[in-house]
């Protein structure tokens, strides 16, 4: 049976890119289009584990194709490192690289039968798609997971930061902090020797919304990005409405604990899938948490190993009798959380936040005001974004990435800045706004819906 157009899609294997590239393939399969997500057998395992807002069981048209990649060496999270980048992890970054030849040869087996492949692949994995330049009948789309901000403001830097004609915008990129000197340099050679995919890209994708970021799509547009000028701003991936109707048994603990809050009252705290702190810095989070006197649930989990499923996870030891302390107070989970259905829960009034871009856009979408925490790449000026731009975070202290300890007082200080202060009030009701505008956006006739509309027209046409 011949297809008209399907879609190929290439994650790169950390947990944040993981999970954008899947709930686009949520978005897209709406569109009765066929997925064909690519990963090796250990990748696609975590991303469907982890996933939430949705049953991916359920999707039909979802087609995984899972690939075994050569053993790698992966060292333990280092929880001392001066810096907070995840080295331990690219040992399996490198080995994604052998997936090349099994994505060919699906695209061989796969343009057979269908008019037009569209490959939408992780720009870090372009030397595993280079290949579709031998196929006529396959466009490649270049995928980035950070906000139009963040990416435009890489391209401004190469090009001298010149003056822009929006004075607002160009001050808002000066702040900026500058860490690039923080990411090891096996990294900055596993990015530069990446094929240049200005070759085959059709254009870009990003996981963003014209709503809050309109203004640096078009910049973007005008500068072109890999080659393209197309910019498609697809998001919010994430599912934007939660069904808490759930049988209580079924219900996550965090869930059931915040439906006992009153509105607002809790700050949810949570690292992401890359952050090991130190002992001493773990001590200082809990301190402060526990002075600052709001009720919170913290997510108590180390970086991810190379391999999530092998080897024995850190066990991360709190102030002593500081679980008995917060009792009714505060929930320390020690497991993978919903976030997503966290963040939407009535209850939950701020967010502690490693300023990830998955983490960044599920908190803007569910209306969550962040205390800015960025750890490396790309989360410093997510942070500054959300800071700066939208105004609806604060950052927690100074920065804090050379290895620093942040003290029980600065974390005091910023939680009772964002949850019990006029301030952190307006922050809030930004947020909320924010958060309204996106949802609205997502239904028909709104920005996202017509832009995903233009998006699945332009790759159908005839």
């Amino acid at each position: 049976m011949e297809n008209d157009v399907v879609v190929v899609v290439v994650p790169f294997v950390a947990q944040g890119h993981l999970n954008q590239l899947l709930h686009l393939s949520r978005l897209l399969t709406a569109y009765n289009l066929p997925i064909h997500i690519v990963g090796s057998t250990t990748h696609n395992r975590q991303a469907k584990l982890r996933i939430h807002g949705w049953n991916h069981d359920s999707e039909n048209n979802i087609h995984f194709h899972e690939f075994e990649t050569p053993h790698f060496e992966s060292p333990p999270p280092n929880p001392n490192s001066t810096t907070k980048f995840p080295s331990h992890l690219i040992p399996s970054f490198k080995a994604s690289s052998n997936l090349r030849e099994p994505f060919a040869k699906l695209l061989a087996e796969i343009s057979n039968t269908a008019r037009r492949i569209i490959v939408v692949h992780d720009y870090l994995m372009s030397p595993v798609v280079q290949d579709v330049v031998l196929f006529p009948n396959v466009e490649a789309y270049a995928f980035h997971g950070a906000s139009a901000f963040t990416t435009f403001s890489y391209i401004w830097e190469q090009n001298g930061k010149p003056c822009l004609d929006d004075v607002e915008s160009y001050t808002q990129l000066t702040k900026i902090p500058v860490v690039e000197d923080l990411i090891p340099q096996d990294f900055i050679e596993f990015v530069t020797t990446h094929v240049d995919c200005k070759k085959f890209n059709s254009g870009n994708i990003h996981d963003t919304c014209k709503v809050f970021d309109g203004k640096f799509i078009d910049y973007l547009s005008k500068e072109g990005l890999c080659g393209s000028t197309k910019q498609w701003a697809l998001g919010p991936f994430n599912p934007v409405s939660i069904n808490n109707s759930e049988e209580p048994t079924k219900r996550h603990k965090t869930l059931e604990w915040l439906d006992k809050q009153a509105q607002d009252s809790v700050i949810y705290v949570a690292f992401g899938s890359t952050t090991s702190f130190s002992n001493e810095q773990i001590q200082e989070l809990a301190s402060g948490l526990e002075k600052s006197g709001q009720k919170f649930i913290w997510v108590l989990r180390d970086a991810d190993k190379g391999d999530i499923f092998k080897g024995e996870s850190r066990n991360i030891e709190l102030p002593k009798g500081f679980e008995e302390r917060v009792e009714g107070k505060g929930l320390v989970v020690r497991e993978w959380a919903p976030q997503l259905e966290v963040l939407a829960h009535v209850t939950t009034g701020g967010f502690m936040s490693h300023c990830g871009w998955n983490s960044s856009m599920e908190s803007i979408t569910m209306g969550v005001p962040i205390a800015a925490w960025p750890m490396h790449s790309d989360q410093p000026r997510n942070a500054t974004f959300i800071t700066e731009v939208l105004k609806t975070g604060v950052n927690v202290g100074d920065w804090g990435c050379g290895g620093d300890v942040i003290t029980s007082s600065v974390i005091e200080k910023t939680i009772r800045l964002l949850m019990d202060s006029d301030e952190g009030n307006e922050m809030r009701k930004r947020a909320k706004k924010i958060g309204e505008d996106v949802k609205q956006s997502v239904e028909e006739g709104g920005l996202t819906h017509m832009e995903i509309d233009a998006f699945v027209s332009h790759i159908t046409r005839k």
